[in-house]
Formats: structure tokens, sequence, C-alpha cells
């Protein structure tokens, strides 16, 4: 199958929204607890092994990353929370940066949210998805390295958060679910068809 998505490349990384992008068009931003597999995901998605940087130290994205696939769709990397050892005030600012992203962009079509299948949604990513379900944004969620996993306990993974979810309120038409790994390409085509549709491909 073409892959949509293989022309995307790097366009300019900020911090302060006067420096983003013309908010025009659509984008679709990846956002993530650090080491989730955020840039693997993005890479692998893009059919690129080095467009979005991947690193052993967690938090290495401190700037809001911009792809660009044409002048009206993009691809946007967000921080990495929960790891980055950085002074408190510089997460200050990264929160206020990030906030202001998602409060004032209006070419924001959805959010892919990567989530390790081996570990619980922490409270960060249960916040982002209330953000979402408020806002309704359209949310994928990967379950990432699910290569790490035999295929009985991943399915027994998701269906573990499907319940969680479900308990606490959500409904299927909130999220979509996916198994993916980037190693191994599982649920790759999955996860770029939603991508390009949100995106308008």
């Amino acid at each position: 199958m073409n892959n949509l998505l293989q022309n995307c490349n790097y366009l300019l990384s900020a911090y302060k929204p006067e420096h983003w992008p013309d908010d025009k068009g659509a984008e679709v931003a990846f956002v993530g607890r650090s080491n989730v597999g955020k840039s693997s995901a993005i890479n692998r998605l893009t059919g690129q092994k080095s467009l979005a940087r991947t690193s052993k130290t967690p938090g290495r994205t401190q700037q809001i990353i911009f792809f660009t696939l044409d002048d009206k769709m993009r691809l946007v990397d967000l921080p990495g929370y929960g790891y980055a050892k950085v002074p408190l005030s510089i997460k200050k600012q990264w929160q206020q940066h990030i906030e202001a992203y998602f409060s004032e962009r209006l070419s924001l079509k959805g959010l892919v949210l990567p989530v390790d299948i081996r570990h619980d949604l922490t409270p960060l990513d249960e916040q982002m998805l209330v953000y979402c379900q408020d806002r309704a944004l359209p949310t994928l969620i990967l379950l990432t390295k699910a290569d790490k996993l035999t295929r009985n306990h991943a399915n027994r993974a998701l269906f573990k958060l499907q319940k969680q979810l479900k308990q606490a309120g959500w409904s299927d038409l909130d999220y979509q679910l996916v198994l993916f790994s980037a190693v191994s390409g599982q649920g790759e085509e999955q996860a770029r068809e939603i991508v390009c549709q949100w995106l308008g491909l």
C-alpha cells in the first residue's frame, strides 16, 4: 500500500506560538509519556528511519517539532512528559506552551497518544484524554511495543484498557485503540489510515 506520509519533512522546532507555522490546513499531534516510543511511531508511520529523533535519554524532545507534508498538512511532535530532567521553571514553561497549542491551534484535527502496552495509563495520560474529550478532539491510543508481548498477552492488555476506559465513562466513539509495534510494523497500516483520514489525505 502506498504510504501517503512518506514525503513528510522536518519544518521547524519552536517553543513559542509566534514561531509556529501559520495556523491553517490540518495537523495531527503526537504526545505521550517519555520513552513510550512516540518518535519511533512517527518514523514508522512516515516510513523514515530518523525523521523524529529517538533517544535512550527520556525527555529529550523539549520543543514542539513540526513536520510538513505540504503547506497545508503537518505532523507535530510534542514534548514527552514525565521524565525530563530539567528545572521546574522550564517544565512550567513547556506546560504553558503545550496548553496554548491545544487551546489555540485551530488546525489540530486529531491526537495520537502512544502508551506502552506493558504499563497502565498514567494520570497525565488520563488528563490528556479528558482534555481531548472536552474538546471533542479525535484520539488514537497506540498501544506501543506490542512486540514485547505474546499475541495473547497483547490482546489481554488491549481488553484490559478497553474495560478501564469504559468504567471511567468513556465511549468507544471517544477514541480508537490500535496494537502497535514500530519494530514489527504491527498496527502500522491501521494507524496510518486514521492519521491520513484526519489530515484529509
